[in-house]
């Protein structure tokens, strides 16, 4: 994947940073993992956020074989935002933030059920089932991280500038650019024929005028209800 890619079109998107903040309440020390090229931790505003040292280095490698190198308790909360996880044991993982976190543990996800439902499905049926399989369940999230588990769908607005599938939802034209597609890793979960096959349906499609009667109306909308979620866990009082 090109880096400058990444910079240009996978960036945190600012409405979503904010549902991030309000989540994490007044929580001062903020434990950050991210398994993708995007992070929803916020910006060190009067927190400390563990993301920048070394010591953050391998935290990102521990997160792989699900032992984080913390103590119990040691953050007031954490941010998971997941994006490309490829874990068999996405409850190991959950469980050990569980573990180092002491309060509220903010998770940005996509609910797979709902990346299913894309309109893209009609065109890159093969893309969007990869997509979906790139992340566990609500539940199994839930489960992992017990306590008190709050789920807030997230709108996805018409300027997203984290560029997933779905952030395209009313500006399909731009999953036809190369380098649209290769920040986006579900592309590269499948053969290059049949990404090529997948491109060549949606331009027909634009180009006959096939996806505006079934989806213009998405041209208009200001933001748009997808797969893009925000869960909130907070431990049982002792």
């Amino acid at each position: 994947m090109v880096d400058h890619d990444l910079r240009r079109f996978r960036r945190p998107e600012p409405s979503v940073l904010r549902a991030v903040a309000r989540a994490l309440g007044d929580s001062h020390t903020v434990l950050d993992v991210a398994t993708g090229p995007v992070s929803y931790a916020p910006p060190d505003g009067g927190r400390t956020t563990a993301r920048t040292t070394d010591r953050a280095t391998a935290r990102t490698m521990a997160w792989a074989t699900g032992a984080l190198p913390d103590a119990d308790g040691a953050f007031d909360a954490a941010v998971v935002t997941l994006d490309d996880d490829g874990s068999t044991d996405p409850e190991a993982r959950f469980t050990e933030v569980r573990r180092v976190t002491r309060g509220p543990v903010v998770v940005v996800t996509r609910d797979p059920d709902r990346v299913r439902g894309s309109w893209l499905a009609e065109y890159a049926p093969e893309i969007v089932a990869a997509d979906a399989g790139r992340y566990p369940t609500l539940d199994r999230i839930a489960a992992a991280l017990g306590g008190t588990v709050e789920t807030t769908l997230l709108p996805i607005p018409f300027t997203c500038v984290d560029g997933f599938s779905e952030a395209y939802y009313a500006r399909p034209e731009r999953l036809l650019d190369p380098a649209v597609r290769r920040a986006d890793p579900a592309w590269g979960l499948v053969d290059d024929v049949t990404a090529r096959r997948s491109v060549a349906a949606l331009r027909t499609a634009l180009e006959s005028g096939e996806w505006d009667g079934r989806h213009g109306s998405l041209r208009v909308r200001p933001s748009c209800d997808g797969s893009l979620v925000l869960l909130r866990a907070t431990p049982e009082p002792h």
